[in-house]
């Protein structure tokens, strides 16, 4: 348990819309996923439409979030206009099932989420250290895109700090797991064999790690299809595989034992028909492991072939039995997270008062100026240079101290408060 300061909550702009495991079944976290190719501009008009100062955007395989500064509350009429301007092709009874699946959070409690976001214990598996660059890259990307500021930069710099703090000083992840890894454990329980022929589709960072494994434990024969050929081709490279471009996935006729798809698709890549094709007429029972969020495989193709699925869903029973045995290291992790947010509000406190007192130096110029060059310009000529350069240096003196001293009072007094 966590105490607020009872005064004005200063942090009461930071918003949080997410989408987890939590509340909204994973076979729908899709939804809310943005296809690289649009995530800009699809933000950029959800920034401008809802009046929102800062955002940030964060999908993984099992979560989508949203983190924004704006002073509306974040009332029904607000997630209406927020879903509308994020989809406007959806219908009412789509926007409603988002407002419904939604996990909605400001002020204390969302800056608690994201300390716990970063930590991993707000994941589907606890102690997987993967979330910490998710976060970070997430922030990076809206720092590039020019979708966030100062207010998101501070949190995201403190929530990493905490992270790593944890990640060092607990036991939260130690003989650390991830989404990945389950997967791996399942394929195993399955007793592949070791010349199985593997079809990966996407060469990103999550199909890069499980086939790390798999190459790990003696897996050999690797096609990798991938938009990019050059990420395809440097993952076949550390892998032993071949890379083909996506494009040649509908031609290719040798067949395959174990389909690995994880992609940034924003709809199924893999339809029963093209399904049926690569299957080339065996008619003995596949693999797939989809870790894709929304699903590349369309789930069609489970009811009209043999096929045994692993998804992120089926991998959430692993996830709890893992979160047992980590039952203990998490109070400990809430006291590292309680020190750290109480750092983060006195430190955002005192950035409100460095930009409240922005425009002190810019006015203290001013009225030098105005006294020097109108209110005391007369006498002024009458001085002899002597005499200007020490006034110059009592003026200079002064108006260093009318730009410090009522900072360092401010700053004093706010934590005094607090």
């Amino acid at each position: 348990m966590y105490f607020c300061c009872p005064e004005i909550n200063v942090l009461k702009e930071f918003k949080v819309i997410a989408f987890t495991h939590r509340r909204t079944p994973l076979d729908q976290v899709g939804r809310y996923h943005i296809a690289p190719e649009q995530r800009v501009k699809r933000l950029e008009m959800l920034k401008t439409n809802l009046r929102i100062d800062e955002l940030l955007y964060l999908s993984t395989c099992n979560r989508v979030e949203f983190v924004f500064i704006t002073d509306e509350l974040l009332s029904g009429d607000f997630l209406n206009r927020f879903f509308t301007a994020f989809a406007p092709h959806w219908s009412n009874q789509e926007v409603m099932q988002a407002i419904e699946q939604a996990q909605v959070m400001e002020g204390d409690e969302a800056i608690r989420h994201m300390f716990h976001v970063a930590s991993s214990l707000d994941s589907l598996v606890v102690g997987e250290r993967e979330i910490i660059t998710q976060v970070r890259s997430a922030y990076e990307d809206a720092a590039k895109d020019k979708l966030s500021g100062d207010s998101i930069r501070l949190l995201i710099r403190k929530v990493i700090e905490s992270a790593k703090e944890i990640f060092t000083d607990t036991p939260i992840a130690r003989n650390p797991i991830s989404v990945v890894s389950l997967a791996y454990r399942q394929l195993r329980t399955m007793h592949v064999k070791t010349d199985a022929r593997f079809l990966i589709v996407g060469a990103g960072q999550t199909n890069s790690n499980l086939c790390k494994y798999l190459h790990k434990h003696g897996f050999r024969n690797f096609t990798v299809f991938n938009r990019s050929m050059e990420r395809g081709e440097e993952l076949a490279r550390n892998i032993g595989g071949t890379a083909l471009p996506l494009s040649d996935l509908a031609s290719f006729n040798k067949g395959f034992d174990v389909l690995v798809a994880c992609t940034a698709a924003a709809d199924h890549l893999i339809h029963p028909a093209l399904f049926g094709h690569l299957l080339q007429g065996d008619t003995d029972r596949k693999i797939v492991i989809d870790l894709a969020i929304p699903y590349d495989v369309d789930p069609h193709v489970y009811k009209e072939f043999d096929v045994t699925p692993i998804l992120v869903e089926s991998l959430k029973q692993a996830a709890e039995e893992n979160l047992a045995l980590r039952k203990s290291a998490l109070v400990q992790c809430e006291e590292i997270i309680d020190k750290h947010c109480a750092e983060f509000r006195t430190m955002f406190r005192e950035r409100l008062i460095e930009r409240a007192m922005k425009d002190v130096p810019r006015k203290v110029r001013e009225i030098r100026e105005h006294a020097t060059n109108n209110v005391f310009a007369r006498e002024l000529e009458g001085m002899d240079d002597a005499s200007r350069e020490i006034l110059e240096k009592m003026l200079t003196y002064m108006e260093k101290k009318y730009i410090s001293v009522p900072m360092k009072l401010a700053k004093e007094i706010l934590l005094e408060q607090h």
